[in-house]
C-alpha cells in the first residue's frame, strides 16, 4: 500500500530536534491551534507538498544521522503515513522521537498502533505560559517525556541551544527548534 503525506517541511540534519542528528520531518495540519505556536504554517490541511514514504526518506543526508523526528502540524492527524514512515526508520535502524500536541492516553486506532514504533513520545498541547526555559528539547512545561525503549533518556534531550539557522547553498533561510529568533523591531 502507497501512502502519501502532507508535508510542511524536511530538515535533513538537526542537533536542536532530538539526540544527536536527526532528519526532521514536519508534517502539514493541525486543529489545535495552540496559542503562541511556533509553527502557524503548519495548520492549514491544504496539501503543501504530498510525499510517499520513500521520497522523504530519500531526503536523508549522505552523512549519517541517529533517527528522525516527527512534529508538525500533528503528525497523528496523519496516523496511516505516520505510521508508514515510523516503519520504514525502524526498518533502517533509526531513532524515532514524535512530537504531538495530544496526549499518549488520548491516541486511538492506527495512532495508537505507531506508539509501537516509536523511541520517544513528547506529548501535550503547547502552553505559551508554561514555555520551555532550559535547554530541554521540548516547547513548554507541561509537555511530558515518555522514553518508550532504552534507546534515550532524559539527558538526551538537553540540546546544545534552542534555535538552530541553516542556510541553504540557494540562500533559504531555515529556523528551527524550541523558540524563535527575535528580530530587532519585532
Amino acid at each position: 500500500m502507497s501512502v502519501s503525506v502532507n508535508i510542511h517541511a524536511i530538515i535533513p540534519c538537526s542537533r536542536v530536534n532530538g539526540p544527536g542528528a536527526r532528519m526532521v520531518v514536519f508534517f502539514q495540519g493541525c486543529e489545535r491551534a495552540c496559542p503562541g505556536c511556533f509553527n502557524p504554517d503548519t495548520h492549514s490541511f491544504s496539501p503543501r507538498e504530498l510525499l510517499g514514504i520513500e521520497a522523504i526518506m530519500e531526503r536523508l543526508p549522505s552523512a549519517p544521522v541517529e533517527g528522525i523526528t516527527v512534529s508538525g502540524g500533528e503528525p497523528f492527524m496523519q496516523p496511516e503515513g505516520l505510521y508508514a514512515l515510523l516503519g520504514e526508520a525502524r526498518r533502517r535502524g533509526l531513532g524515532t522521537v514524535v512530537y504531538t500536541g495530544f496526549r499518549i492516553e488520548e491516541l486511538t486506532g492506527v495512532a495508537r498502533s505507531c506508539v509501537g514504533l516509536i523511541d520517544v513520545i513528547v506529548d501535550g498541547a503547547f502552553e505559551e505560559e508554561r514555555a520551555e526555559r532550559t535547554l530541554l528539547a521540548r516547547g513548554s512545561s507541561n509537555q511530558r517525556f515518555h522514553f518508550l525503549t532504552g534507546r534515550y533518556g532524559i539527558g538526551d534531550f538537553m540540546m546544545p541551544g534552542k534555535v538552530e539557522v541553516t542556510i541553504a547553498a540557494n540562500g533559504a533561510v531555515t529556523e528551527t527548534g524550541f523558540s524563535q529568533i527575535l528580530l530587532s523591531g519585532e
